[in-house]
């Protein structure tokens, strides 16, 4: 068992962000991730689960869902493994997310005294809002840390996606946010990573081979990661769901390999086989090549020998299959 939990499972990744004493370090992982785009001072953790209002319909339970004390939303997801439609799911996701924010009252009511007689309604509207101002958004950003290739996006560690204009790349709405890290891309070592964000997900990355931090890494918040992340300091109930949820890591690992382990040697077998195939293909198109051409060059002497006799063109023709023009030209 290593020292510390191993982020890329469920409850690893909750253990290290999702905890109320994990706000300081998600606040500085998230402010990395958006240096010079933005700043968060202080966030909430707010309600996971979104459930659908139509049966029909999927609910969502995010990893992590967040309000900063400035109005952004954020969406922190975790995904260890592939699986088809990823890109789609992170959609559904932030449009979800999205489409939220506009699903509350479009006018503020106000409280009347116990009404007399008179009294129409015990309420009354303020002035409703303009058309415009109902559709008024915050930024929703959806952040998805990946210990998988997504074949559908560049082969590098991070891509920021907004939504732009195709022709110039511009900016249309900032409101909408996604990145997504590839961490199989992230390739750098210790001695390489000169920025605190290098070094957060270099820790990120391999923290769960690790018996104790290295002395590289001096900032405070490796500390505070250090504290949380001890497989040592887990509660008796989180010890077992985490040794439960190392299980199932490892065992999907060993299932994945064992599967790319099938697929290459079945792949390097119909390579072979096609080979083999091709060799043998090519060796019977050329025996009937040469058969052809061996027929060929016969007549074309037996035709020779006839028009050295002085037998008449239309007579090789018919004794030999070819042409006047080929017989003409011998």
């Amino acid at each position: 068992m290593a020292h510390f939990v191993n982020p890329f499972t469920d409850i690893g990744f909750k253990i290290i962000f999702g905890q109320p004493a994990s706000k300081e370090l998600l606040i500085t992982l998230l402010n990395e991730l958006l240096a010079g785009e933005h700043h968060i001072e202080d966030l909430t953790f707010i309600d996971k689960e979104d459930n659908s209002d139509n049966v029909n319909d999927r609910g969502i339970i995010f990893d992590l869902y967040c309000l900063t004390s400035s109005g952004e939303y954020i969406i922190v997801e975790m995904q260890n493994r592939w699986h088809s439609n990823f890109l789609d799911r992170t959609l559904y996701y932030v449009c979800r997310a999205i489409s939220r924010l506009i699903e509350r009252p479009i006018t503020d009511e106000v409280e009347l005294p116990a009404g007399g007689k008179d009294s129409v309604s015990d309420t009354v509207s303020e002035a409703p809002l303009r058309y415009g101002d109902r559709y008024k958004l915050s930024t929703v950003y959806g952040i998805f840390l990946m210990n998988f290739k997504e074949g559908k996006l560049e082969p590098k560690f991070r891509t920021d996606t907004v939504v732009a204009d195709r022709e110039n790349g511009r900016t249309v709405n900032p409101h909408f946010r996604q990145i997504y890290l590839q961490f199989p891309y992230f390739t750098k070592q210790l001695e390489e990573c000169e920025t605190l964000y290098d070094k957060l997900i270099y820790a990120l990355k391999n923290m769960n081979e690790w018996n104790r931090m290295p002395d590289a890494l001096k900032e405070q918040v490796f500390k505070h990661l250090e504290r949380l992340a001890a497989v040592a300091n887990l509660s008796e109930a989180n010890r077992v769901a985490y040794d439960k949820a190392v299980d199932r890591f490892y065992v999907s690992r060993i299932y994945e390999e064992d599967m790319q382990d099938r697929v290459e040697n079945a792949m390097r077998e119909g390579r072979e086989k096609g080979m083999q195939e091709g060799r043998e293909k090519g060796m019977r198109e050329g025996r009937e090549e040469g058969k052809k051409e061996g027929k060929k060059e016969a007549k074309l002497e037996d035709a020779q020998n006839f028009k050295r006799l002085g037998v008449p063109a239309d007579i090789i023709a018919k004794a030999t299959g070819l042409s006047a023009e080929e017989i003409a030209k011998l």
